[in-house]
């Protein structure tokens, strides 16, 4: 019998079972998906995820980015991070950088799905592997949480995103966020000569459509040449009753989700991986739903607020003019929410 089985291979999946594999504990992780899995994703790592990444000997190649601006029309409001860069990673790099580093610490990789758990006092069992502990790191729809019945149905309009890359050089480094009527596009560097570009709302959406409706985007973007296929994401809003069931826990997006709104879901997840696999060397699963609790208060809080006045019509055109008039509220906030 292992000590961890891990359910899902992408970068909080793998950042579980390096954090495992340098406690000294065996660690096996299932994914029915070879090869570096992509995902419709900002892509851009926040200073608290970087500095996690390199606390277990993983440095991404990307671009480095000093902060986000927000953008309508002609105003702009501007904040800095104070404790170092960002970066734009490619999804695929950053999962290939986390397996190699994964794979040099003896982590096991086993091709499969976990589709029904099986627990009892002592052990939990699923894609036929017995484990001491079972952590859930598969994504916004978990089959894990779903098979521990700690799904919760999620209420209000639910929103989705779509993403693509381009070969055009970075002409800003800051993550640009640009503020429409009824949807957000993400500009992020996620290379010398490539950008990643975001769409987020409510479905139906076109890339091309909102890319057309802001000239100085689409002036950027305008002999630019598509570097990937565009891929979408959502429903978005994951919510759970709990996040351990027995000798079970929930990590990343499985865990719960609010939206993509702030880009730090990298950075929680991280977290939470860390605070799981202490909760698993401790024997004390208990503890983690506490931990899982103030790692994502303020995620939860100023995300939620956030989207919460954006949805609303008569609020909505006041962010970037507000973010604008209260700069050092602004900054306050994207430090929170970066740290």
């Amino acid at each position: 019998m292992i000590d961890v089985l891990v359910a899902g291979a992408g970068p909080v999946g793998l950042f579980t079972a390096i954090n495992a594999a340098l406690a000294g504990l065996e660690v096996v992780v299932v994914e029915p998906r070879n090869g570096p899995i992509d995902k419709a994703c900002g892509e851009g790592l926040m200073p608290d995820a970087l500095a996690r990444l390199a606390s277990i000997g993983v440095d991404p190649a990307g671009v480095d980015f000093r902060g986000i601006s927000y953008i309508s029309g002609d105003r702009v409001a501007q904040a800095s991070f104070s404790d170092g860069p960002g970066r734009g990673v490619r999804r695929t790099e950053l999962q290939s950088a986390l397996f190699t580093r994964a794979n040099s610490l003896g982590v096991t990789f086993v091709e499969g799905r976990v589709d029904e758990i099986v627990q009892d006092s002592s052990w939990v069992q699923a894609a036929d592997i017995k484990a001491r502990y079972l952590v859930g790191a598969d994504g916004l729809h978990s089959k894990v949480r779903s098979s521990l019945g700690l799904s919760l149905p999620s209420g209000g309009q639910q929103r989705f995103g779509v993403r693509q890359h381009f070969n055009v050089r970075p002409w800003s480094d800051m993550v640009e966020v640009y503020w429409l009527p009824d949807v957000e596009v993400y500009i992020t560097p996620v290379g010398e000569n490539t950008v990643g570009v975001a769409l987020l709302g409510t479905s139906p959406l076109s890339l091309d459509a909102a890319i057309a409706r802001i000239l100085s985007l689409a002036t950027h973007l305008a002999s630019a040449t598509p570097a990937s296929t565009a891929r979408g994401a959502g429903p978005f809003q994951q919510r759970t009753s709990a996040r351990v069931a027995g000798r079970a826990l929930l990590v990343g997006d499985a865990a719960g989700y609010v939206d993509a709104l702030t880009g730090e879901g990298l950075r929680v997840g991280f977290a939470e991986a860390q605070a799981a696999v202490r909760a698993i060397s401790g024997d004390d699963l208990d503890g983690y739903e506490g931990e899982w609790r103030s790692i994502t208060r303020s995620y939860r809080w100023l995300t939620g607020g956030l989207l919460w006045t954006a949805s609303q019509r008569r609020l909505r055109p006041l962010i970037v003019p507000s973010a604008r008039a209260l700069p050092a509220i602004f900054g306050r906030i994207v430090n929170t929410l970066a740290s």
